[in-house]
C-alpha cells in the first residue's frame, strides 16, 4: 500500500484528495485552484501537478467553462491505494468498514485454502517470522499492527496466484483501519493463537482447516472492531 508522497506536490495531494474522499468537497461540487493556492501557499505549477494525479484516480475533471469539479464517486477508482487510505484516516464510516470486511471475508479463506496447498518452505518461513514478530510486539500497538500486515501479506503470497496477491491493497486497507482502531484502545485480545491456528492448518496442508482458521480470525476481527465502535455486532465478517 503506497505512502504518502513527500513534497510540496505530495502534500497538495493528500490535502485536497482527502477532502473529496471524505466529503468536504462533495461530487459535483466545484474546486477552485486559486484558492488552494492561497490557502497552502504553493505555486500555480504544484496545485495543477495534484490535480492531475487526483484526475488519474477519477476524483475530479476539469472542462472549459465549467471549470474543475469532484466527480460522482461511481466514477472515482476506489481500489486505488491512497483513496483506500484516505477513506480510513480519522474515524472512518462504518458503510466503509463493512465494505472491507465483506471483501476480506471473500478473499481471505479462499486465499488460505490455496495457501495450505500450494506453500512452499519460504512460505512457511515468512509465516513464521511473521508470527513471531506478532508474539514478540506484545503491548506496542505499531508494532502488532505491522506485524498483522506481514502475516496476511505473506498467507496471500503463499497461494501463488499474482492476481489474488495483487488484493493486498484492499486487505492492508482493512487491516490497517481495523488494527489501529483497535489496538489503539487501552486493550485488546492476544492474536497470536488465532493467527497461529492459521499457520497450523497451511503448514498441515489442510486446506479446510485453514479456510475455518481464517473464518474465525475474521469473525473475531469484526466483533473486536464492534466493541471499540460501541455499535451492535451485525455478524460476522471481518
Amino acid at each position: 500500500m503506497s505512502r504518502p508522497a513527500r513534497g510540496l506536490h505530495g502534500q497538495a495531494v493528500e490535502i485536497i484528495g482527502e477532502r473529496i474522499v471524505r466529503g468536504t468537497y462533495p461530487p459535483g461540487g466545484s474546486i477552485h485552484p486559486d484558492l488552494i493556492e492561497q490557502e497552502l501557499g504553493v505555486s500555480k505549477t504544484v496545485v495543477r501537478e495534484a490535480l492531475r494525479v487526483l484526475a488519474a484516480k477519477g476524483l475530479i475533471e476539469s472542462r472549459q467553462k465549467r471549470g474543475t469539479y469532484v466527480r460522482p464517486r461511481s466514477d472515482w477508482n476506489l481500489l486505488d491505494s491512497d483513496l483506500l487510505r484516505w477513506q480510513g484516516h480519522g474515524v472512518p464510516a462504518v458503510d466503509f468498514l463493512d465494505n472491507l470486511a465483506e471483501v476480506r471475508a471473500i478473499v481471505e479463506p479462499a486465499g488460505a485454502r490455496l495457501a495450505a496447498q500450494r506453500r512452499d518452505e519460504a512460505d512457511l518461513a515468512a509465516l513464521d517470522d511473521a508470527l513471531a514478530a506478532m508474539a514478540a510486539a506484545g503491548s506496542d500497538a505499531d508494532a502488532v499492527v505491522e506485524a498483522d500486515l506481514l502475516f496476511h501479506r505473506a498467507l496471500l503470497a503463499a497461494a501463488h496466484n499474482e492476481l489474488l496477491t495483487r488484493m493486498e491493497v484492499v486487505i492492508e486497507a482493512g487491516l490497517r483501519v481495523r488494527d489501529h482502531l483497535v489496538h489503539g484502545a487501552d486493550s485488546w485480545a492476544d492474536a497470536v493463537p488465532a493467527h497461529r491456528a492459521v499457520l497450523d492448518a497451511v503448514r498441515a496442508q489442510d486446506p479446510a482447516a485453514a479456510e475455518q482458521a481464517v473464518r474465525r480470525l475474521l469473525a473475531q476481527a469484526t466483533a473486536d472492531l464492534r466493541t471499540v465502535l460501541d455499535e451492535p455486532d451485525r455478524g460476522g465478517t471481518g
